[in-house]
């Protein structure tokens, strides 16, 4: 693809950066969408609680917005990975891990994040299947089952409140002695949640659907779901290229317009909330892209550029 500058850049072919690209494209706006095709729930066998495309695979909602957005000739497809980004004096700069460079008046983060896998056997393969992160999206589908969460302390208390709606055969499994305090334990019990503190070894299951939790003294116990809080990392190192500021939680601060602490650069989608669903998703990116083309027509209006 022969460099030029764009009126737009997003980093970012999902969910969010597809929603951003049909605002844009949909006002006339030249952009162009950088993305790898390795999104995080490219696991995930069914999407769900995302009214119109519930139940459909991630892979047909993607692949259908990508057509969509396709249609509006002003957007542009670059299938790659963007590896650095910088100011420039018209805008920004971004440079591909091919050493393409490419430059945009404004740029839209739809980077997403990388979770960071524990090292447990058999976890990095059930995960989005049957090791799942949100109630709200798979927790209908495991409604009833037996049912575990993997976590501790403060979150895991929380988290089971919301859990323990969805079925009524719940363990709460610390891997090792808790930080739970007693109260928290005895409201737990109250509420027949069981805490479980045996070090986990691994998981077994079959093609990613769980079968036992194995524990390193040898116990085991049956499972049909998990939940997990794990840590995640930005895709992109938007804090040393830019000088983005990120949240104590390692979210891209972001106000309620959707820009970063950094003129010209917004931010949306999983890589800047803890809630990670399509639907928010969708619901984030074309937001910013209708507030990017905003600040693109104030400019060209005050210099009449026409």
């Amino acid at each position: 693809m022969k460099s030029k500058t764009f009126d737009v850049i997003i980093i970012g072919g999902s969910y969010a950066g597809l929603s951003a690209g049909m605002a844009l494209g949909r006002s006339l706006r030249n952009v162009l969408i950088i993305d790898n095709e390795r999104p995080c729930n490219r696991q995930t066998p069914h999407s769900h609680n995302f009214i119109t495309h519930d139940g459909k695979t991630p892979k047909e909602i993607s692949e259908a917005a990508r057509e969509q957005v396709k249609a509006y000739r002003t957007v542009e497809f670059y299938n790659g990975t963007a590896e650095k980004m910088s100011k420039d004096p018209e805008g920004f700069k971004v440079e591909t891990s091919s050493n393409e460079s490419f430059y945009a008046k404004k740029l839209i983060l739809a980077s997403g994040v990388k979770d960071l896998m524990p090292a447990i056997p058999g976890f990095a393969e059930s995960w989005g299947i049957s090791v799942i992160h949100c109630p709200y999206c798979h927790g209908y589908e495991v409604r009833n089952e037996v049912t575990g969460i993997l976590a501790d302390g403060d979150m895991a208390y929380e988290f089971s409140k919301l859990v323990f709606n969805l079925t009524k055969n719940l363990t709460l499994f610390t891997n090792g002695k808790t930080n739970l305090t007693s109260e928290q334990i005895q409201k737990l019990d109250q509420n027949k949640i069981r805490v479980n503190e045996d070090e986990v070894q691994s998981i077994t299951h079959e093609h990613g659907y769980i079968r036992e939790i194995i524990f390193k003294n040898g116990k085991t116990v049956p499972l049909k779901a998990l939940y997990a809080k794990i840590p995640f990392e930005q895709n992109i190192d938007v804090s040393s290229d830019l000088g983005c500021e990120l949240t104590e939680q390692g979210f891209i601060k972001v106000d309620f317009m959707q820009k970063t602490t950094v003129p010209g650069v917004f931010a949306c989608g999983d890589n800047v909330t803890m809630m990670r669903s399509v639907a928010n998703a969708v619901a984030q990116g074309n937001f910013a892209g209708a507030v990017a083309n905003k600040e693109l027509s104030e400019e060209d209006f005050e210099i009449g550029n026409f």
